[in-house]
C-alpha cells in the first residue's frame, strides 16, 4: 500500500471496489472494502491521488479524503465510460477511473462544502414543494371540469375562486364532493404555506451573503437564482471564463462540426437544469421591462426580441446574465449599469 500513486475508488452505499497502480502505472491494490472500512484504510495510506464519480455522497467522502492528506480528483461519470475495457462492474470501474484520473486533459468537480450543500437542499426541497403545487393544482382544474366548473390557468385563481365555487349552491357540486375539493383545497393551503416558509429561509441566506447580493444587482437574477448560482458554482475560478460556465448551464449552441465546416445548433442543456431555468426565467421577466429603457443593454434585448423572437432573446439574455455572474463572481467586483 506504501507503493500506490493513483487511486481510483467505485463509490456506492456499502461496498467500495479499490484499484491502486504506483508511478509506473503498475497495479499494487485491487480491494473491496466495506463503508465503515475505508475511512481506516485510507488514513494509513500514504497521501495520493485519488479519483472518484460525481454521484450520490461524493462530495462527502471527497471532505473525508483531503482532511486524510489525499488529493482528490472528482470526475463526470461520463467522462469515465470510455475506459471501462470489457463488461461494466465495480472492480472494471474502480479500474476505469484510476485511469481517468491520470489524463492531464480531465476535467475534474471541484467538491462542495458544507455550506454549499446547505443552500442547495434548501433549493431542492422548495422544487419538490412547488412540483407538488402544480400536480396538485393541475388535478383540481381537471376534476372541476368534469363538474362543468372552468377554472382559468394559473395558482392565483385556485386561490381566489376556488372557495367561490364550492359554496356556490348553483352548481353540480355534491356535498360528498365539496369535502373532497375542500380537502384538496386545503391541501393546497398547507402546501403553499410550507413553501413560503422556505423561500423565507432563502431569503435570509440571500441577505447573509455579499456575493448574492452582488449578482442580484444584475438585471433578471433575484435572490432565488443568485443563492442558487453561489451555491452550485462556489468559486467561479474553477471556470476559466464566463463562455465555459455558460456552457457548462447547457446554454450555449451544440456543435455538430466536421470537414472545417461549422454548424451550430440549439443550446446544449447540458449542467443543471433548475439553475438554467431560473435563470431563462429570469430574463424572460427582464425583456418583458426592457422596451421601457433606454440603456444600451435594453435597447440590445429589445432589437434582438424584434428580430429572433422573444425565446431566442430569452436563451441570449441568460447566456449574458452567466458570463456576468461568473465576472462578479470571480473579480469580486460590484455591477457597473451600462448607460
Amino acid at each position: 500500500m506504501s507503493n500506490v500513486t493513483t487511486l481510483g475508488i467505485d463509490l456506492a452505499k456499502n461496498v467500495f471496489h479499490l484499484h491502486g497502480v504506483d508511478r509506473r502505472g503498475k497495479v499494487v491494490l485491487q480491494k473491496c472494502v466495506s463503508r465503515r472500512a475505508l475511512p481506516s484504510l485510507m488514513a494509513k495510506l500514504a497521501p495520493c491521488r485519488v479519483g472518484i464519480e460525481t454521484c450520490t455522497g461524493a462530495h462527502y467522502w471527497a471532505r473525508v479524503l483531503r482532511g486524510y492528506g489525499h488529493t482528490v480528483g472528482m470526475m463526470s461519470a461520463q467522462f469515465v465510460k470510455p475506459y471501462v475495457k470489457s463488461n461494466k462492474n465495480d472492480r472494471n470501474d474502480a479500474e476505469a477511473i484510476c485511469e481517468a484520473v491520470s489524463r492531464p486533459t480531465m476535467r475534474f468537480v471541484t467538491p462542495k462544502s458544507i455550506e454549499q450543500q446547505d443552500i442547495q437542499s434548501l433549493h431542492r426541497i422548495r422544487q419538490r414543494l412547488v412540483q407538488q403545487r402544480t400536480t396538485l393544482v393541475n388535478q383540481l382544474r381537471g376534476l372541476l371540469s368534469e363538474y362543468g366548473v372552468v377554472l382559468p390557468r394559473g395558482i392565483s385563481h385556485i386561490r381566489g375562486r376556488l372557495p367561490g365555487v364550492l359554496e356556490d349552491g348553483d352548481n353540480e357540486l355534491t356535498m360528498f364532493g365539496r369535502e373532497l375539493f375542500n380537502e384538496l383545497y386545503e391541501e393546497y393551503r398547507a402546501l403553499n404555506d410550507r413553501i413560503t416558509g422556505y423561500e423565507r429561509k432563502i431569503q435570509q441566506v440571500f441577505k447573509q451573503s455579499e456575493a448574492c447580493q452582488r449578482l442580484a444587482a444584475v438585471e433578471g437574477i433575484g435572490p432565488l437564482t443568485a443563492t442558487a448560482l453561489v451555491a452550485a458554482v462556489g468559486d467561479a475560478h474553477e471556470f476559466t471564463s464566463g463562455r465555459e460556465m455558460a456552457a457548462w448551464l447547457g446554454l450555449v449552441p451544440r456543435q455538430c462540426s466536421t470537414g472545417g465546416k461549422p454548424r451550430l445548433l440549439g443550446i446544449s442543456k447540458r449542467g443543471d437544469r433548475y439553475l438554467r431555468t431560473l435563470l431563462i426565467h429570469g430574463a424572460r421577466a427582464a425583456i418583458q421591462h426592457a422596451d421601457r429603457k433606454t440603456d444600451a443593454r435594453s435597447q440590445w434585448v429589445s432589437r434582438l426580441r424584434e428580430r429572433r423572437g422573444k425565446n431566442i432573446a430569452s436563451v441570449a439574455l441568460a447566456n449574458k446574465n452567466a458570463r456576468v455572474c461568473w465576472a462578479l463572481m470571480s473579480r469580486g467586483e460590484a455591477y457597473q449599469y451600462a448607460p
